[in-house]
Order: structure tokens, then C-alpha cells, then sequence
């Protein structure tokens, strides 16, 4: 006797019928794979004709491939009234879609794949990854392709992810670290703070429509804003040939950054010192400038990345000056690359008693690198080879590696990326003078935040004009 499969099964059929017969309806040319450009030994990159681009990352030395899915989103653009709805959107990739009806079902599928999957929201970056064995590589990318094309925000799903995404929010409103930092990028970001945060707005989440998330789709999740990573046991041709079948009649759209363009974050016009109140123990200080960004001073980016490496050990001149010192209990100083302005940071712990010298000595270091005696040339040539090395040897897990992938993507371009190391060795001393003295001279603006407990405050008698003082 025949017997009709189970509602889900039966759904999926439906939904895969539907699409032959929209095939068959609207036929394409045969199905041949989109030209393809070795960049890198087995690394190649293709094009679809509407404009999404395709990476496959050959790597034969397991049965396994990972899928991975970046969009040009997050929080740099979001305004106000989105603020926080890249990162719900994240959620919600998770849950129903047209050929997978609820989450139930969409996680009912991921265990017959075997897949280990997760998604991350950032700056300006979403992507989502799936990693299985190879021989489910055609069933992984007919899973991104239902999952990415034809979401359904449910509204009750919809409702019950704004609230696990509210309890996320809470949890990290736990820890006084957050505070410290959403009172500095309030006041690093003024003009658009919305735009470099992540974790959004809870009335923004808690009041979040379904015509909202279909928006955020429209917007951003077309091919012309989107790359595909492929990396793993697969063959080149096939693949991509799968590719262009499964994705090669998403609609194109309009570019975002074209419709809407992104504002520019204006400069800090003076120093601003923050003193934000938590029951903690010791004193926590962290200095944040504006620094470059990849789309108007690429050179300093990479110079950055030098000059913060070179000084974070613990045999630097900073670390001596600061942690050997005693003045501080730990320290760190970064450069964080962005397209639309990266923030530099200089972050340590203190007591109450050293807090004015430990600040003090803090910006005299930072403002003494450009100077002959800040450190030697060799320390510059092994900066260079150590990047090098970890940066290749976070090549050697392909699974992991699309995710450092989809990140330049997003913020530089690929280009950017493919030719970083040839930039690093490039970097010169001049190259980093340059950099301190574009972007941390005495003459920079920047944004303090203390943060300390209401005990040390009284101790203190600090206020933002006290510190202010301290740092002339």
C-alpha cells in the first residue's frame, strides 16, 4: 500500500516540485560552471552573473567542507530604527524558511546532515557557516540556499527569538565591562553611534515586524552584497557548476551602499573623560582614538598592525613602562580594522592610588613611538615575521579559515587580504611614524572612560574636569 510520507517530508517534496516546475517554467541556460580565477595556490574565486561572488578553497586532506555565507551587514548599517535587527536577523537564518517550515524542522534537518553549524554578527559582517562531511556537500548547499533565500519570519517565531536575543542583552548588561564600553563608543561614535553597535537597541529587538526583517532582507541579502566560501573536499568544476544552479537566478538589487551610503563618522572635536560607576575592585581605564580605516588610508592599516604588535609584548618599552613599572596590573593596546573607521585602544587595569601616574605615563608612551628610541629595527623585523606566521598558520584549518575570509571580504575586499602580506614586509619605520602622528599625536582628541567603584570615586573626589587636568 502506499503511504504518504510525514507532513514535513511531504512539505519538502512540495517545495523542491515547486521549484523544478518554476525551472521548467523559466528555463536557464544549462547548468556549466562560472569561469573561475586561481588567486592562490587551490584557492579560486568565481563570479555569478548577478553578482555573487564565489570562493572555493580546495583542501583534500579530510572528508569534510564547510559552507559559508557573508553579507556586507551589521551594525555599520544600521540607524537608529534598525539598530540591533543585523544581529536578530542572525537569529532568525535559524529558523523557518520555505522548504523547512519551523525551526523544528530546520534543526531536524541539520542532524540528517550532520552538520556543525553556528553565525556571527559584527561590525560590518554577517555570516553563516555550516561544516559536514563532503559527501553531503550538494544537500549543505541547497541548505544555505533555502535558508538564505527563503527565510519566513514568522511572526511568532519572530517574537519568541526578539526575546532570546533581549536575554543575550541582559547578560551582557551583567558584566560592568559593558557599561564602560557603550558610555566610550556613545561618546568615540556621537554623530552615529548606531553604527557601531552590534548588540543594537532593546526597544528597537523588543518592537521588531515582520516587515521590518523582509526589508533588512530586500536591502541586504541579495547576491550583489553576499559571498559564497566553499572550502574543503570538493571538486572545483562540479561545485561550481552547483553553485550557479542553486543561486544563479537570486535576484540582484540594488546596492546598498549606493541607495543609502554610508555617513562618515566625524572627527572628535576634544577630549572627553567618562567615569562610569560598578561595584568592582580595581580601576579599569581605556583610552580610544579614531584611527584609519581601508577605504581611505590602507597604508596605515597595515602599519597599525605592525606598531600594535610590536609593542604589546611583555619585553616592550610600553609593557616595562606600565606593567613592570607596577602602575598597572595589565595592558593592552589594538587597532581593530574596519572600513568605516577603526578604533584604537589603549586598555589597562589599576588601583585608585596610581590612577593619575598610571594615566599619565600611559599617553607619554603612546605619544613617544615615534621617536628613534621607541623600540629597534629589529624588533620591527621579527614583528613582521611573527604576524607572518600566525597569520599562515591560521590558514592551516580551512573550516576556520573562511571565517578570517568572509571578514576581510566584508570590511577591505579580498584584494586587501590576498595581498597582506606582502604589505606587512612593505611596512617601514617611517610608515609607522606616520602613523602615531596622524592619529595619536598630542593633538588628537580622544575619549577616556574610567570606571571604578563609588567608594574609590568619593576617595578620589574625581570628576571629568579632574581627569581632564591630568591629561594636559
Amino acid at each position: 500500500m502506499f503511504k504518504l510520507p510525514p507532513n514535513r517530508t511531504a512539505r519538502r517534496l512540495a517545495a523542491s516540485l515547486a521549484v523544478l516546475v518554476l525551472a521548467m517554467a523559466l528555463p536557464r541556460l544549462a547548468a556549466a560552471a562560472p569561469a573561475a580565477t586561481e588567486v592562490e595556490a587551490g584557492f579560486y574565486r568565481a563570479q555569478l552573473e548577478n553578482g555573487l561572488e564565489v570562493y572555493v578553497l580546495l583542501d583534500h586532506s579530510l572528508p569534510l567542507v564547510t559552507i559559508e555565507m557573508a553579507v556586507r551587514a551589521g551594525a555599520w548599517v544600521e540607524d537608529p530604527s534598525i539598530d540591533g535587527l543585523s544581529h536578530l536577523y542572525e537569529h532568525m537564518f535559524f529558523k523557518g524558511n520555505e522548504v523547512l517550515a519551523n525551526q523544528e524542522e530546520y534543526l531536524e534537518r541539520v542532524r540528517e546532515l550532520g552538520l556543525v553549524f553556528n553565525a556571527t554578527t559584527a561590525h560590518e559582517c554577517v555570516n553563516y557557516f555550516f561544516t559536514m562531511t563532503s559527501d553531503n556537500k550538494s544537500e549543505g548547499l541547497r541548505f544555505m540556499r533555502d535558508a538564505m533565500r527563503y527565510p519566513l519570519f514568522d511572526p511568532e517565531e519572530l517574537a519568541r527569538e526578539s526575546s532570546v536575543v533581549l536575554d543575550e542583552y541582559s547578560r551582557a548588561e551583567s558584566s560592568p565591562f559593558f557599561h564602560l564600553q557603550k558610555a566610550v563608543d556613545n561618546a568615540l561614535w556621537y554623530a552615529h553611534p548606531s553604527r557601531k553597535d552590534v548588540i543594537g537597541s532593546r526597544e528597537v529587538i523588543a518592537n521588531v515586524t515582520h516587515a521590518q526583517m523582509k526589508e533588512m532582507q530586500a536591502r541586504f541579502y541579495i547576491p550583489n552584497n553576499a559571498a559564497l566560501f566553499i572550502a574543503g573536499d570538493v571538486e572545483l568544476e562540479a561545485t561550481l557548476a552547483e553553485v550557479d544552479e542553486l543561486f544563479g537566478d537570486w535576484q540582484r538589487g540594488e546596492d546598498p551602499f549606493v541607495a543609502s551610503p554610508l555617513p562618515e563618522h566625524p572627527p572628535l572635536q576634544e577630549t572627553q573623560a567618562l567615569i562610569v560607576e560598578q561595584d568592582i575592585s580595581r580601576v579599569v581605564v581605556t583610552i580610544q582614538w579614531h584611527g584609519p580605516d581601508t577605504r581611505r588610508d590602507r597604508e596605515s592599516t597595515f602599519a597599525a598592525d605592525v606598531l600594535m604588535f610590536l609593542v604589546n609584548p611583555p619585553t616592550s618599552d610600553l609593557s616595562k613602562a606600565l606593567v613592570d613599572s607596577g602602575l598597572v596590573l595589565g595592558a593592552s593596546f589594538g587597532y581593530y580594522t574596519h572600513a568605516n573607521v577603526g578604533p584604537i585602544s589603549l586598555s589597562f587595569e589599576t588601583t585608585a592610588d596610581k590612577l593619575e601616574p598610571a594615566i599619565r605615563e600611559a599617553l607619554a608612551q603612546v605619544r613617544r613611538l615615534d621617536q628613534p628610541s621607541a623600540y629597534s629595527e629589529e624588533q620591527v623585523t621579527v614583528s613582521k615575521i611573527l604576524l607572518e606566521v600566525l597569520d599562515l598558520e591560521g590558514r592551516e584549518q580551512s573550516s576556520a579559515f573562511t571565517h578570517t575570509l568572509s571578514f576581510w571580504w566584508a570590511s577591505a575586499g579580498l584584494e586587501y587580504y590576498l595581498s597582506y602580506l606582502d604589505e606587512l614586509r612593505r611596512v617601514s619605520r617611517a610608515d609607522m611614524d606616520r602613523f602615531v602622528q596622524r592619529y595619536l599625536s598630542k593633538d588628537k582628541p580622544f575619549v577616556i572612560g574610567i570606571m571604578l567603584s563609588p567608594e574609590q570615586r568619593e576617595t578620589l573626589a574625581l570628576d571629568a574636569e579632574k581627569v581632564v587636568q591630568w591629561l594636559q
